[in-house]
């Protein structure tokens, strides 16, 4: 007898009955049909072979149909087969089905779904052709590639004085942040008195205020001793920078009270808040949502980045990025898992780059006389050459010494791989991520600023760039400083430089910018930008915008009396502290 150790303790399969056996039989004998006769017998074409064929396929029928009469006998003898659908008009994927097979199924999908869109009251079905919706898959892909696709700065209109701008003023103080959604429904602000504004961007009008709350009574002295009360549904202190998510979902809103709060933007109701140990530990100046996603990036004076998912069923914190050595100012971010930030005072930007957990870091700042002298590159009064010449390269210095960049305030992606920067030396620095120097420098971007001293008479500054922001994947790139205009420029094709295309008037500190391309039916519904909107005009602009292949963009500009991190700068004539947006349409045909 074998030992209890070594018998198995599962129990044996069931013996099929005579009419499983029957049923496995009649199984085989159907999926055998389904393929067909074997390839030798096939080949020879006999139809005696056929005969016998199509009688077991007969016999295996009746027999598996009287057994599912009856009733009786277990699973294995009940037909489980589904009936056969057509795959390309249902699009569910077969186990049989080859990957060539498959492409083609998708593909015929996607074309028949960019049909519908396309004939969905927008065109007429003679529009509908081989080049219009070639022209909608090179989109697509375009889009996806995370490059720059969209060269429309040549067909927009940059040199006249725009005369469709919307204002909206609602702020005591300076206007620190302006965002609007993608869909071009809300507009988004706030201001150094910590209250937010949502606006009809459409019409112009007012439609909620979230107001700054008084804190409880706390006893601990000092604000950044205070700890960070979370269930108080809003700020306490200056709301320095806004968000929208890609979807018009979420308002998410950071200041100098460390906490960052997430709003319902239809609702119009707080929904989270985050802060405390998890949160930053100082101002939060920067936020940017990821494009497409409901990830968002934050930079605050406590030199970290910290990455929040907000998707309804996380809606938590993720991770915290460390590098800056200083205040980080600025934050941007498109479609991919990577962003890009700027370090104030330690003159760097870094790439971000999620996944991969690590970073890349771009210097800017002039070269220094310092460094010069290491290189080697001394001048004739440091030899002791000629003490005239030594003069001339003395005061030669100490103009350049003006000049170089001791801070970077802002950056906006162009693309994937390219960005922008300002910094306080007034130059526009154009980034690649595969070179560690900037591709193109626009010095003195802004001008100078001009001030009278008793003592060492005109004195010339450089103004420094408060915001800049681009057009996301175009070569239109827009920035801001203090001296009344905000600037137009056009990026080289082959992204190597730039070029000054047009200014617009806006008095006052610039402090927030933001290029959009909203849909075709903002620009129907817009009182202001079509007063009197009839079918006709509307017909008039849907046609230009088809036959054109253009659309308008807008430009909104955040306009205060003082910069939004301080009150280095006071501008009182004809300063008004609110926001301006500018609609640019496609240049006409002569």
């Amino acid at each position: 007898m074998p030992d209890a150790f070594f018998t198995s303790s599962k129990p044996r399969k069931r013996k099929r009955t005579d009419s499983g056996a029957k049923g496995s039989s009649s199984r085989s004998a159907i999926k055998s049909s389904r393929k067909g006769p074997p390839q030798g017998l096939a080949k020879h074409g006999s139809s005696k072979v056929n005969n016998v064929q199509k009688t077991k396929r007969r016999v295996a029928d009746e027999e598996l149909s009287e057994h599912t009469d009856e009733g009786e006998g277990g699973i294995d003898d009940m037909d489980l087969r589904a009936e056969e659908e057509d795959l390309g008009a249902s699009g569910e994927e077969d186990d049989e089905e080859t990957p060539a097979e498959k492409r083609l199924r998708l593909a015929k999908l996607y074309l028949e779904s960019v049909k519908e869109s396309l004939a969905d009251g927008e065109f007429d079905a003679a529009e509908i052709d081989k080049e219009l919706i070639s022209a909608r898959l090179k989109q697509d892909v375009l889009e996806h590639s995370g490059k720059v696709h969209l060269f429309v700065a040549d067909s927009l209109n940059f040199t006249q004085v725009p005369t469709k701008v919307l204002r909206t003023r609602g702020h005591r103080f300076s206007v620190t942040s302006a965002v609007a959604s993608e869909s071009g429904k809300h507009l988004f602000t706030s201001g150094k008195e910590g209250a937010i504004i949502q606006w009809d961007l459409a019409t112009g009008k007012r439609l909620m205020t979230f107001h700054k709350v008084r804190p409880p009574n706390s006893k601990e002295k000092g604000k950044g001793k205070a700890q960070v009360d979370l269930s108080i549904k809003g700020h306490t202190d200056e709301v320095l920078a806004l968000a929208v998510s890609g979807d018009g979902q979420y308002l998410a809103s950071a200041g100098k009270d460390r906490k960052l709060v997430v709003w319902d933007v239809e609702k119009g109701e707080w929904i989270k808040a985050f802060g405390g140990n998890l949160g930053h530990k100082d101002t939060i100046s920067a936020l940017s949502f990821r494009k497409g996603t409901h990830q968002l990036y934050t930079g605050s004076f406590d030199r970290t980045l910290k990455v929040y998912d907000l998707s309804p069923s996380v809606m938590g914190y993720v991770e915290t990025l460390f590098g800056h050595q200083d205040h980080i100012l600025s934050v941007d971010a498109l479609r991919g898992e990577t962003c890009v930030s700027v370090g104030g005072r330690d003159k760097t930007v870094r790439y971000w780059k999620i996944v991969e957990e690590t970073q890349l870091v771009f210097r800017g700042g002039g070269r220094s006389r310092i460094r010069e002298v290491m290189d080697g590159g001394l001048r004739g009064d440091d030899e002791g050459d000629d003490p005239d010449e030594g003069i001339e390269g003395a005061r030669a210095a100490e103009t350049v010494k003006k000049f170089i960049e001791g801070s970077i305030e802002c950056v906006a992606m162009i693309d994937e791989t390219t960005f922008v920067s300002g910094g306080d030396s007034g130059s526009l620095c154009l980034w690649s991520t595969l070179k560690k120097k900037p591709v193109f420098t626009q010095a003195l971007a802004h001008g100078f600023n001009e001030v009278h001293s008793e003592t060492e008479g005109l004195i010339r500054t450089p103004r420094w760039i408060t915001s800049v922001a681009s057009l996301r994947y175009s070569d239109v790139i827009a920035s801001g400083s203090w001296e009344g205009d905000v600037r137009i420029w056009k990026l080289d094709p082959k992204l190597k430089s730039f070029s000054l295309v047009g200014t617009i008037p806006a008095p006052g500190v610039v402090n927030s910018l933001q290029l959009l391309s909203p849909p075709p039916e903002f620009f129907k519904r817009s009182t202001w930008i079509n007063p009197s909107a009839t079918e006709s005009n509307e017909q008039d602009s849907s046609a230009l915008i088809r036959k054109g292949g253009t659309q308008p963009i807008l430009l909104i500009a955040g306009m205060g009396q003082e910069h939004r991190f301080g009150r280095w700068l006071n501008l009182k004539e004809g300063v008004v502290n609110g926001t301006i947006v500018v609609a640019f349409s496609p240049r006409t045909l002569p």
